[in-house]
């Protein structure tokens, strides 16, 4: 029994101690592998900056042709309603 408590604590400070090292080791990992996502975030990010413009310019392309057709739209409607207004205006002059 004597030899199971002079053996015991020493085997687990020996546990201890690698279980610190190889706890040290996957920190250090740990941070090379953030360090390297760093960098490809980073290059993504440059990467996806550089398409700004070409989306611009397509959103403005897209705004015209909203505005175009809706300006289309908006004058059928009108030419549409001055027609059904006047079939009305008819028929209550014949009243």
């Amino acid at each position: 029994m004597e030899i199971l408590n002079a053996i015991l604590p020493v085997l687990l400070y020996v546990f201890g101690i690698i279980l610190l090292i190889v706890l040290i080791i996957l920190g250090i990992r740990m941070i090379q592998v953030l360090d390297k996502v760093d960098r490809i975030v980073d290059n993504v990010e440059e990467k996806v900056n550089s398409f700004n413009g070409f989306f611009e310019v397509l959103d403005k392309t897209g705004y015209g042709i909203s505005m175009i057709g809706d300006k289309v739209i908006n004058l059928f409607s009108s030419i549409i309603s001055k027609i059904f207004n006047k079939n009305k205006k008819d028929e209550e002059d014949y009243i």
